[in-house]
């Protein structure tokens, strides 16, 4: 029985660190298709297609982090910063429709920054 439990624990946290990397991922390719978004025609679209795939790895990131921590009994201390994440991509997405760049730009750093550290932690 515990060892069930450990696998399956194992197996959480392997899927919440998938799940964070992806979510860098994106959140740096967001970076090179804004980029993209200034020198180039399609630009515009890679990165409105890469805003929804940035949220959709940031719920992502949330299903793990409770999936790790519910069967477990763990800290629910990475539900709290998944949950911090998504709100933050809500912000982003919100400043990057209504064309902010001045909020938009600097958010996007901080959020592949925070990303990184998530990531750096659960290793």
């Amino acid at each position: 029985m515990a060892t069930q439990v450990t696998v399956t624990a194992q197996r959480d946290s392997t899927f919440l660190q998938v799940a964070i990397a992806l979510q860098t991922l994106t959140i740096f390719l967001q970076a090179v298709s804004a980029g993209l978004l200034l020198t180039s025609s399609y630009g515009e679209v890679l990165h409105s297609v890469g805003a929804r795939v940035m949220y959709g790895a940031s719920m992502l990131y949330l299903l793990a982090a409770v999936l790790a921590w519910k069967p477990g009994g763990g800290s629910p201390r990475p539900v709290w910063h998944a949950t911090g994440f998504l709100v933050l991509a809500s912000v982003q997405v919100v400043l990057g429709i209504a064309h902010v760049p001045s909020l938009h730009l600097p958010l996007g750093v901080m959020m592949f920054g925070l990303s990184v550290l998530a990531l750096a932690r659960r290793r």
